[in-house]
């Protein structure tokens, strides 16, 4: 349950904030820039993607529902922490032209936090399944934009 916990804030904001304060420092400014701004506009479409179809928590909807950590707020359609990590992964692989070992790993990382969002009772699956989408096209969207030529 820990480290399901743990796995599962590589989706969080505060996650992104630190690895894009990072990658700044080490010289990727363009990229941490990418990183913040594609961050802060998908959270905003997940936003409203939430208030439009406003799916409640499965804790909410089904009784026996097993809970780790504290209990998510807000709705649950689309999985925000998957999206992010989605669009990370996204924006990573772009920007440094990743080989498939190197794809493979970063979405095995986004794959595992849709994972972890259902295992801590947060997201249904088609959650999951709508963030990781949401979330790679934003990935793809933001290279587009920022030219790391994908």
């Amino acid at each position: 349950d820990v480290l399901m916990e743990g796995f599962t804030q590589i989706g969080n904001g505060i996650f992104i904030a630190v690895l894009a304060v990072i990658l700044f420092f080490a010289g990727y400014h363009l990229l941490a820039y990418g990183l913040i701004l594609g961050a802060l506009t998908l959270w905003l479409v997940v936003e409203l993607a939430k208030a439009l179809v406003r799916r409640r928590r499965p804790f909410i909807r089904l009784t026996q529902a097993r809970i780790v950590g504290r209990r998510a707020i807000g709705r649950s359609f689309p999985s925000g922490h998957t999206s992010q990590a989605f669009f990370m992964a996204t924006l990573l692989a772009g920007y440094f032209h990743a080989g498939v070992w190197a794809v493979c790993l970063l979405y095995t990382a986004a794959l595992l936090v849709g994972i972890t969002r259902m295992y801590v009772g947060a997201h249904y699956p088609r959650d999951v399944l709508a963030g990781a989408i949401l979330g790679s096209a934003w990935g793809l969207l933001g290279g587009i934009i920022f030219g790391y030529g994908l």
